[in-house]
């Protein structure tokens, strides 16, 4: 192959990755978009969640993430996407590459973690799926910002500034939204969304352990509806 040629062929790998880039950006933007309260839960059996899901659907809510701190995690978003193909399913607390792809094969249609380690940061940035790495400082924003997250989780939020913090950097890093989760409460949900730099946020209330241990799925369902008219 001539240089040029050679040239031309890193060209169009470059074009490739951006445009890829871009997808994913478009595709990651649209869900969350879906909810002003992405759910965070923690299941015990796939059964439990697609009855959750269910739940959220009719509640208004579309989207949720299922976090990595249970066996059943994997087994949970595979029954997800089977049974519930209208429901967006996330996998959360990544912290290595492998996870990244045990999550994408069970069909995880994005990927949350709680911060971004170079080795990890890079890992999501070659998923197949959009992701949100977590960030809690200005200088780790502008990390992930240069590898080309314009979309990132606000990790520990209440801990690490709230939405003070977010207010503070909104004009100083305006290519950047943010989907804080940690510590948000419904009280509190409503001063987060008024933050020009919030896309939506995460959370736990609508789905807490003792309701799921009770199947009380009536009541996340009424959750639900109230976090839906959030915005």
């Amino acid at each position: 192959m001539s240089e040029r040629a050679k040239t031309a062929e890193i060209v169009r790998a470059a074009d490739a990755k951006s445009a890829n880039s871009g997808e994913k950006l478009a595709a990651l933007d649209r869900i969350l978009a879906l909810s002003p309260v992405i759910p965070v839960a923690v299941v015990d059996d796939a059964a439990q969640a697609v009855a959750l899901g269910r739940a959220l659907l009719a509640g208004g809510i579309a989207v949720l993430e299922i976090t990595l701190r249970s066996a059943a995690a994997l087994p949970a978003i595979r029954a997800l996407r089977a049974e519930l193909p209208e429901l967006k399913i996330g996998c959360g607390t990544l912290r290595s590459p492998a996870q990244i792809n045990s999550a994408v094969s069970a069909g995880a249609q994005f990927l949350v973690a709680p911060g971004a380690p170079p080795g990890l940061a890079r890992a999501l940035a070659e998923a197949p799926v959009p992701a949100l790495p977590g960030a809690a400082t200005p200088t780790e924003m502008m990390q992930l910002a240069a590898l080309g997250f314009a979309r990132q989780k606000f990790f520990p939020t209440e801990s690490a500034g709230g939405a003070k913090l977010l207010q503070a950097i909104a004009p100083v890093l305006p290519e950047l939204r943010f989907c804080p989760t940690g510590g948000i409460t419904e009280q509190s949900a409503p001063a987060y969304l008024r933050c020009p730099n919030v896309a939506c946020i995460g959370a736990s209330w609508l789905a807490p352990p003792p309701l799921l241990r009770a199947g009380d799925f009536a009541a996340i369902e009424s959750r639900a509806r109230h976090a839906a008219a959030l915005r």
